[in-house]
C-alpha cells in the first residue's frame, strides 16, 4: 500500500509512542486551546466528497481532485495524524505522481495557538529542503493556501521499518548493520545541513525499495536559527527514544544535538535485532527513569552489533559514538559477516526516484577520539556482554539530574491510571499493583483451531489469522514477548470453563459480548470482556448447487424450514429458533461439523450460520462449493474474556485495545487478514471500546 511516510508518516501504524506531555501526540503538543475557533483547510471548488464531509468539532478536509496552488490535484488521501495529511496528488505541471502533505491536521486547533502551528510547518518544509541526500526525502515544493501549508515531496510505494520489524520480530545481525548504515548516511547529511531530526524511530525509516531506507519526517526537527516553539519541561518526541540529555527540564530546542539523533538510532538498532526495547518498562515515565539510570537489557541476539549499539546508546552525549565511527564499525561487521552473501551496502545506496544533485564534499576533520573499550562482566550472574561502566553512570546522573526532581508533574500526569488515551497508566490498575506479567511469566491465550482467517491451527501447530495477531498485539503491550504467548484450543461451548478453571488467562475466540454472559450462573460462568476488537454481522453460507433448490436469500431458508447448522452454546443456538428458522435437532462443538454436513449430499443441512466473517473464512476455502449469503439483521461485537475478579487484568488488555485502535494498528491487522476474505478493502467502523473504562 502506499505510504503516507514519504510526507512524514503521520499515521504512525503500529508504534504509538509519540506523546506530549499532555499525554497526546507529541505534534498534538499545541491542542490545549482546542475549544477555540478550528483553523480551516482550504475551500474547494471541486465536487464534494460525503466520505471527508465536515463534522463538528473538525475543520472541513479538502475534497478529492481539490488542485492547490493551481498546481497539484490531489486524488486521494493516503493517511493522517494530528499534525498532517497526506494525498496522493498529481502534479499537473510535470505531468507526475507526488506525495503532498498538509502539515496542519484536520482536527480543530485553538485560534491562540494557530500562528505558532504554522510556525512550525512551515520549519518541517524549511529543515527538509536543507537536505539533499538519497536517504532522505526529498522535497520538491512548499505551498501556503489560506491557513495550511503544503510541502510536495516523492511518492513512494513504501512500507516502515516498523511495518518490517512487527512482521518479522527480529532482524538478523547483518541486514540490521546493512539498514543501519544507510540511516546513518542520511542522518549524516541531517547533520551537516545543521539539522537535527529529533524524532528518528522505525516509523520514521522508510524503504522506497526492497531494504532502501529513507528517514522521514522532519515535523519536530530544528536547526540553526529556529524560533523554539516547545517551553522549558515540554517533552516533545517519542518518549522510548528520547535521548537522556533531552529529559532534563530545559529548552529541549538546545539540548537536542547530533548526538541526540544517534542515541535514537542506537535504540532503533537494539531493538531490530533484539525484538525489544532497550528499557522495556510497564509504562513510559518508567522507561525514561531506565533511560537515565539503568543498564540497556542484555543483548541475547547482538553479536558483534552489540558494541556498536551499546556506544550509541553512551549517556553522557560528549561520550557517544560519532555518526563516523559507528558506519566505521557497521562496514567492518559487514566485511567480515558470513550470515548472508552478497554486495555490502555504502551509506547511500544507489539513485532512488527523482533527480539528486551531487554530494557536498565532506570537510576535513580530525580523526573522531576512539572510546576505551568496556571489560565483560563475569560469567555468573549473566549480563550483557557489554555494560555500562561506572563512569559512564556518573556523567548520566548529572546529565539527568533535574528529571527526578522536575518530572513530578510528568509521573502524576502519566499514572494517574484513567484510562485516557494516550496515556501509559493502565486503566484498572493502581500503583500498588503489580503488572500481570511479575506473576504469570507465560500469558496462556485460548482461540478456536477452525476458523480460516481468524484463528487456525496449521498443520506444524502454529496458529495463525487475524485474532492470533491481536492477541500477540495485546500480550506485546503487557510486556511479553512472542515467546512467551502459548495458545490453547477452545470451542464455543468449553471455552468459559477453561478460563474458570484457570487453563488460560484470556479467550480470544470470536467470544461475542451478551449480557447473558457477563452475568451467567453455573455451569455457564460468567466472564469479563475487554472490547469489542471486531464487530461482525450474522449470515448464512449454502451451497452453490444446492441439495433439492437453489438458494440465494436466507429467507427461503425460513420459509421453507430448510435445516441450519450452527455450533453448540453460541448466539445463534437462541436466535435461530426466535427468529423462525428450523435449526438441527442435534449441534456440534464447532462449525467445522456443520460444514461437513453441508456438504455432504445424505445430510439433511441446507445452511450453516453464524458471523459473516467466520463464514467467509469457510468460503475461501471452497470457494467452488460454497457461497455466503448478504448478511442479515444483527451485529455481534468479539472481547476479550476473562475471569471477572481479573480487574487488573482488564484493565492492561483495554489499555492494550485502546493503542491497537488509536496507533493504526487494527487498520493493518483488518488489511492483512479480514479484507481478502471479506472481499473489502476499506475497513469498516473501528468498533467503540464500551467494555472498557472511558
Amino acid at each position: 500500500m502506499h505510504s503516507e511516510g514519504t510526507a512524514g508518516r503521520d499515521a504512525d501504524h503500529g508504534q504509538g509512542e509519540d506523546r506530549g506531555a499532555d499525554g497526546g501526540r507529541s505534534d498534538d503538543f499545541l491542542r490545549s486551546d482546542s475549544t477555540e475557533h478550528a483553523q480551516s483547510w482550504p475551500d474547494t471548488d471541486s465536487v464534494s466528497d460525503p466520505s471527508l464531509s465536515e463534522s463538528p468539532g473538525r475543520a472541513a478536509a479538502p475534497a478529492p481532485h481539490h488542485v492547490i496552488d493551481g498546481r497539484y490535484e490531489l486524488l486521494h488521501s493516503l493517511g493522517r495524524g494530528g499534525m498532517g495529511e497526506v494525498w496522493e496528488a498529481l502534479d499537473t505541471r510535470l505531468d507526475r505522481h507526488v506525495a503532498v502533505k498538509g502539515l496542519l491536521g484536520r482536527d480543530a486547533v485553538g485560534a491562540a495557538t494557530q500562528e505558532q502551528m504554522m510556525q512550525r510547518a512551515r520549519r518541517e518544509a524549511a529543515a527538509i529542503a536543507k537536505i539533499r541526500h538519497p536517504n532522505v526525502v526529498a522535497v520538491h515544493d512548499r505551498v501556503e493556501s489560506g491557513n495550511q501549508v503544503w510541502i510536495v515531496m516523492d511518492l513512494l510505494d513504501a512500507r516502515s521499518l516498523a511495518d518490517l520489524m512487527r512482521a518479522e520480530q527480529r532482524l538478523p545481525v547483518r541486514r540490521t548493520a546493512a539498514i543501519g548504515l544507510q540511516v546513518l548516511g542520511g542522518l549524516r547529511a541531517v547533520h551537516e545541513a545543521r539539522v537535527v531530526h529529533r524524532d528518528v524511530k522505525p516509523a520514521n525509516i522508510l524503504f522506497a525499495k526492497e531494504d532502501f531506507a529513507i528517514l522521514a519526517d522532519f515535523g519536530i526537527a530544528t536547526f540553526d536559527g529556529a524560533v523554539p516553539l516547545t517551553r522549558a519541561g515540554e517533552l516533545i518526541g517519542t518518549f522510548k527514544y528520547l535521548a537522556p540529555e533531552l529529559l532534563a527540564q530545559t529548552s529541549q530546542e538546545s539540548a537536542a544535538t547530533p548526538a541526540s539523533d544517534l542515541w535514537s538510532l542506537g535504540v532503533t538498532l537494539y531493538e531490530m535485532v533484539e525484538g525489544r526495547h532497550p528499557f522495556d518498562r510497564p509504562n513510559e515515565y518508567e522507561v525514561l527513569v531506565a533511560a537515565c539510570q539503568s543498564d540497556p537489557l542484555p543483548m541475547e541476539h547482538g553479536g558483534d552489533l552489540a558494541e556498536v549499539v551499546l556506544r550509541l546508546m553512551h549517556k553522557d552525549p560528549r561520550r557517544r559514538l560519532s555518526a563516523e565511527r559507528a558506519e566505521e564499525m557497521l562496514r567492518r561487521i559487514l566485511r567480515g559477516s558470513a550470515a548472508k552473501p552478497g554486495p555490502v551496502p555504502g551509506p547511500v545506496p544507489g539513485p532512488v526516484p527523482g533527480p539528486v544533485p551531487d554530494p557536498v564534499p565532506e570537510p576535513e576533520s580530525p580523526p573522531p577520539p576512539v572510546l576505551p573499550r568496556v571489560p565483560p562482566p563475569p560469567p555468573p550472574p549473566p549480563q550483557p556482554k557489554k555494560g555500562v561502566p561506572g563512569w559512564q553512570k556518573l556523567s548520566a546522573a548529572v546529565v539527568c539530574g533535574a528529571l527526578l526532581a522536575g518530572l513530578g508533574w510528568f509521573a502524576a500526569d502519566r499514572m494517574r491510571g484513567d484510562g485516557e488515551a494516550g496515556t501509559s497508566a493502565r486503566p484498572g490498575r493502581g500503583s500498588e499493583s503489580a503488572p500481570y506479567i511479575e506473576s504469570h511469566p507465560i500469558l496462556k491465550v485460548g482461540v478456536k483451531a477452525d476458523q480460516p482467517g481468524l484463528s487456525e491451527k496449521a498443520k506444524d501447530g502454529t496458529y495463525r489469522g487475524y485474532e492470533i495477531d491481536v492477541a500477540y498485539a495485546i500480550a506485546h503491550d503487557m510486556g511479553y514477548s512472542r515467546d512467551r504467548v502459548t495458545f490453547e484450543p477452545v470451542s464455543s461451548e468449553n471455552r468459559s470453563t477453561i478460563l474458570q478453571k484457570g487453563d488460560v488467562d484470556l479467550v480470544i475466540a470470536t467470544y461475542s459480548i451478551t449480557p447473558e454472559r457477563k452475568h451467567a450462573k453455573a455451569p455457564d460462568y460468567s466472564v469479563a470482556f475487554a472490547g469489542p476488537y471486531y464487530v461482525a454481522s450474522r449470515s448464512f453460507m449454502v451451497r452453490k448447487k444446492a441439495k433439492t433448490a437453489s438458494i440465494d436469500d436466507s429467507r427461503m431458508l425460513r420459509n421453507e424450514q430448510f435445516e441450519v447448522c450452527t455450533a453448540r452454546s453460541s448466539t445463534y443456538e437462541s436466535w435461530l429458533p426466535k427468529a423462525g428458522y428450523h435449526m438441527t435437532a442435534s449441534l456440534p462443538n464447532g462449525y467445522d461439523r456443520c460444514v461437513r454436513d453441508l456438504l455432504d449430499p445424505t445430510s439433511s443441512v441446507y445452511a450453516v450460520s453464524t458471523d459473516d466473517v467466520i463464514l467467509a473464512g469457510f468460503v475461501e476455502k471452497n470457494p467452488s462449493q460454497l457461497k455466503r449469503l448478504d448478511s442479515g439483521p444483527g451485529a455481534e461485537g468479539y472481547g476479550v474474556a476473562m475471569k471477572p475478579d481479573e480487574k487488573g487484568l482488564k484493565g492492561e488488555v483495554c489499555s492494550a485495545l485502546k493503542k491497537i485502535m488509536t496507533d493504526g494498528v487494527w487498520e493493518q491487522l483488518y488489511a492483512d487478514h479480514l479484507a481478502p476474505l471479506l472481499n473489502r478493502k476499506t475497513p469498516p467502523n473501528k468498533p467503540k471500546l464500551t467494555e472498557c473504562p472511558s
